[in-house]
């Protein structure tokens, strides 16, 4: 497990030795003297600030193993900071037998954000699950309960166990989880470098999580800035031009595995026409395929790709007629959002050869996958996944590396100005205390004041007073505010700004980090418990 975070912006590794440290020393409230009845309150627990040693009559009570514990883990607790973290699986890290166990459809996605808002140190979600990642953002009041709270919930709902997880996770904090999806909404981290439709989805995600409670300001924010780096990426850089998409690798890996590599003497079948089927099937006009059945559940979506592409002879068939439609087709697309497989591997024994007695082609780019595993071992069939399209998509890749450049210095810009806008939030808290602070002493020495006066202070006097103590606060926090501040209406870096936040915090002790986090925690612990 990762160690606690250290700052603002990436998580800082604890030193085994550290962590040893802090987890066997008490905090010195712990440390009491029974016959002497105080208690030491130094940086080291058996010394004072001005005695290298103890009284000699003064005899230690020293905390038991379970104490010990219970202190170790609560010090280590209130050190945390809220932080942001990306944990998932993904194309690099996951095969597809993984992922499509942990697909969420996007209708579902409001709802797993709340499951996990409901988790006791998750405040903020977001949901991005597609056919080459389901990962899940969120902002955890502590990080690593954070993460042990979503794998748990992670492995519930997909039936994989929490080492198999592990072992595959995408665990990434802070500036390293929002680089991350950066550079996906960029199309730098896709099987296919460039590829267009991730930055559509990023947007779908922010779409879903409106009015959603628990996509708050600062998941919002990100999967908002993710977007706009999208674009700025794309209009840059033309890492675009020329590329292709999960759905354009798939039409060409069939075409690379069909003889003569023509679809003109085969059959094609695509099933499902929402926006991969949409694409396969514009992508397999582009290839010359001049006729194509499209089995899909309803025919309007399939009458307005007719539409578009007059030149193609597009006959739809519904969901009922599929099988049907397969024993006649050379080559199957498949991408549909079902659950479970559409294609067995019973149902696929009962099938004719393909034509010339050639192996029947199924390219599956669904998550879950619409075929079932199983059936790449019949001897009648060929089946390709989106894990498969590795091979089509390497040989594009080279022509777009300079591009990639180019692009992770425009993301590197932009992550600097969404650290510095995040970090600009932190202050936020620190400001409300430090105002009610000097308000509490504004109000009481007015009251001192006018106390002083007796009773024949007139209404207006009063008001003199009121005016002149807010004169003088107003004009004492001046100065600390605009030092607290990180925008485009200073010059303030926001290094500058959290180190003016700290010794604000130090100087009047407003504990604001770990107060807030207390609070935010025991809410929401309270809330479970009704």
């Amino acid at each position: 497990m990762a160690a606690l975070a250290g700052s603002s912006s990436a998580a800082t590794p604890t030193t085994s030795s550290a962590r040893f440290r802090r987890f066997i020393r008490p905090p010195p409230s712990q440390l009491h003297f029974t016959r002497a009845r105080f208690s030491v309150k130094a940086a080291c627990p058996f010394f004072s600030d001005n005695n290298n040693s103890l009284p000699q009559n003064v005899v230690v009570s020293k905390p038991s193993p379970l104490e010990l514990l219970k202190t170790a883990a609560a010090d280590r607790y209130t050190k945390e900071k809220s932080c942001i973290v990306c944990i998932g699986l993904n194309i690099h890290s996951a095969p597809v037998e993984m992922r499509e166990k942990l697909a969420i459809p996007e209708d579902r996605w409001p709802q797993v954000i709340e499951e996990l808002c409901a988790l006791n140190h998750i405040e903020e979600a977001a949901v991005l699950s597609t056919c080459n990642r389901m990962e899940i953002y969120v902002v955890a009041l502590s990080q690593h309960r954070g993460v042990k709270e979503v794998t748990d919930w992670m492995s519930k709902v997909s039936g994989l166990s929490i080492p198999e997880l592990r072992e595959h996770q995408v665990l990434l904090y802070n500036a390293d989880a929002a680089n991350h999806l950066f550079e996906v909404a960029a199309g730098l981290d896709s099987l296919v470098l460039g590829e267009g439709q991730i930055l559509a989805q990023v947007k779908q995600v922010v779409k879903a999580g409106q009015g959603v409670p628990g996509f708050d300001r600062k998941i919002s924010g990100l999967f908002k800035q993710a977007i706009s780096v999208g674009k700025r990426v794309r209009t840059e850089t033309n890492i675009s031009s020329g590329s292709v998409s999960v759905s354009s690798a798939a039409v060409e890996l069939a075409q690379m595995k069909l003889p003569d590599s023509s679809f003109a003497d085969s059959g094609v079948l695509v099933v499902g026409s929402g926006k991969m089927g949409k694409l396969v099937i514009k992508h397999l006009a582009a290839k010359g395929c001049k006729k194509m059945v499209v089995v899909n559940r309803s025919e309007e979506k399939v009458k307005a790709i007719q539409r578009e592409l007059k030149d193609v002879e597009i006959v739809f068939r519904p969901i009922s007629e599929m099988l049907e439609c397969a024993a006649e087709a050379d080559v199957i697309f498949t991408s549909t959002a079902c659950e479970s497989p559409l294609f067995t591997v019973e149902n696929v024994q009962k099938l004719p050869l393909a034509s010339h007695g050639r192996r029947r082609l199924f390219v599956d780019i669904s998550i879950p996958r619409n075929v079932e595993a199983g059936v790449s071992d019949l001897e009648t069939a060929l089946v390709y996944n989106v894990d498969d399209l590795k091979e089509v998509v390497a040989a594009n890749k080279e022509d777009r590396l300079q591009k990639a450049a180019e692009a992770r210095e425009i993301i590197m810009e932009e992550l600097n100005k969404f650290e510095a806008w995040k970090d600009s939030l932190e202050t936020t808290p620190t400001i409300k205390k430090f105002r009610a602070y000097v308000e509490r002493i504004r109000a009481s020495e007015m009251e001192k004041c006018l106390s002083k006066m007796g009773n024949d202070v007139s209404k207006e006097q009063k008001d003199a007073i009121y005016a002149l103590s807010m004169g003088i606060m107003n004009k004492v926090l001046h100065g600390p505010m605009q030092h607290l501040r990180c925008d485009h209406k200073n010059n303030n870096s926001q290094g500058e700004v959290l180190e003016n936040m700290r010794a604000i915090n130090r100087m009047y002790d407003l504990d604001t980090e770990v107060s807030l986090l207390e609070e935010k925690i025991r809410d929401k612990m309270e809330r479970a418990k009704k």
